[in-house]
């Protein structure tokens, strides 16, 4: 079956915020920089260090970022977001107070009228996340 993977754009701080993420959601991260790469020869000095392709993989998550931004620039808004699928009440509270630091909570985490605990925050990097953790059906 086909899978979506959620894929960041930074603009000089993926090593950054990919590394913030790891000591955030756990996993592991592996990340190559255009200077690593046969790009290297091709592009300006000063991107050496900027990351080629960051992935960030635990049991249930794949993260993936980049530094290499599009000719038009890098612009933030709110059209992209990530959906963290949390396994409890209490691992939704973890993770949102890890990625919320230095960042802004934006909805509190709150149980749902459709029965769900979820909240969501933008966070010091400005990219907007929401976490939810489904309350099994009672029996």
């Amino acid at each position: 079956m086909a899978a979506i993977h959620s894929y960041l754009t930074f603009s000089g701080n993926c090593f950054e915020a990919m590394t913030f993420y790891q000591e955030c959601l756990g996993g592991e991260l592996v990340m190559q920089t255009v200077g690593e790469s046969p790009l290297a020869a091709r592009l300006p000095s000063h991107m050496k260090n900027y990351v080629l392709n960051a992935v960030l993989t635990n049991e249930t998550l794949v993260l993936m970022g980049s530094d290499m931004v599009p000719e038009p620039g890098l612009s933030k808004g709110n059209a992209v977001s990530m959906m963290l699928h949390c396994n409890s009440e209490a691992e939704a509270k973890q993770f949102y107070s890890r990625l919320s630091e230095q960042g802004k909570q934006t909805h509190p985490l709150e149980q749902t009228f459709w029965g769900a605990f979820c909240g969501d925050l933008t966070d010091k990097f400005g990219n907007h996340w929401m976490l939810q953790f489904d309350r099994p059906e009672p029996a």
